[in-house]
């Protein structure tokens, strides 16, 4: 689910406050790059991952209330948000994408937030070079589960040669409204607590996705990458990834998440060599949208325990 930032006024909500936009060629294509605006230049950097059928526009109150403590970045990946598709839009691509952008944009490790598969993504980045990632903040990973569950069996539908395509194409001739509805209560803990213009911007931008014509692919092609990475032996799965991960970890989980079971972060957090644990009961699979509040209040004391033992 993406938020449209249409709106740049102080008194506007702050899902809705655009960041300013720049294009930065990374792994063949022109990545589309929001920068959190109103953050010094001397403050550590950040990398916000989205998820899929994300975009970076997902990060937009939080970046926005970190932004006196990170300098942040948030690109559309490629296929997503308002970046051409290029290649294949696996996680193992998106890390690649990720590893080139942050040895461009920046010469220190980066503080890297990521949600759903761009959880997943930063993941696999940070196990492949440690050397770009000084903490991790991980809303919601798409961590392979041990449990079938109804979204497992969506994503299996969906990685499935023809059978994905033709599920996407039957969904997009329902009613738009009727998908407008499913998405908002398919990402959030209770859509009703959206404010009127967030609703209205989140609607925009769903009008705006349908238009891209290399969504059938990147959808598949994602939940495909998803679904592999539930099947990998042990020794190359993303769990191994994430025991080999050093840097300070906050896991971020809803207790309202319909894609990703909240019941998987105490493996999570037993897993990570050094990890903390921030559960809302009240939320959804986008805690960073819907209580960013309290996101960074953990992320801050994650930070402040890194710098104290530091």
């Amino acid at each position: 689910m993406e938020s449209y930032g249409a709106v740049t006024g102080a008194d506007a909500p702050l899902e809705t406050q655009e960041w300013p936009a720049r294009q930065v060629p990374v792994a063949g294509v022109d990545l589309l790059v929001r920068d959190v605006p109103g953050a010094g230049a001397g403050l550590p950097p950040a990398l916000y991952v989205h998820g899929l059928g994300g975009s970076s526009l997902n990060w937009t109150a939080l970046g926005l209330l970190l932004n006196d403590t990170i300098r942040g970045i948030a690109p559309d990946l490629p296929g997503f948000g308002r970046t051409p598709v290029a290649g294949t839009t696996g996680i193992t691509e998106q890390a690649d994408v990720l590893i080139e952008l942050l040895e461009r944009e920046f010469d220190q490790p980066a503080n890297v937030f990521g949600n759903s598969m761009g959880g997943a993504a930063a993941v696999a980045l940070a196990a492949r070079r440690p050397d770009l990632v000084a903490s991790l903040t991980l809303v919601s990973p798409a961590l392979p589960h041990p449990r079938v569950s109804a979204s497992a069996l969506w994503f299996a539908a969906l990685a499935t040669p023809r059978l994905g395509p033709a599920v996407l194409s039957r969904t997009r001739q329902l009613p738009f409204d009727r998908r407008f509805e499913a998405s908002l209560s398919m990402v959030f803990g209770d859509p009703r607590t959206l404010l009127p213009e967030v609703r209205a911007a989140y609607e925009e931008e769903l009008h705006r996705r349908d238009s891209d014509p290399w969504g059938t692919q990147v959808t598949t092609e994602a939940a495909r990458s998803i679904l592999w990475s539930s099947l990998a032996p042990p020794s190359r799965s993303l769990w191994a990834d994430a025991a080999s991960v050093e840097c300070p970890v906050l896991l971020v989980y809803g207790g309202r998440d319909r894609l990703v079971d909240s019941r998987i972060r105490a493996k999570a957090q037993r897993t990570f060599p050094n990890a903390r644990l921030l559960y809302l009961p009240r939320s959804g699979h986008v805690a960073q949208m819907e209580h960013p509040e309290q996101v960074a209040a953990a992320f801050r004391d994650l930070i402040d325990v890194r710098l104290r033992r530091s």
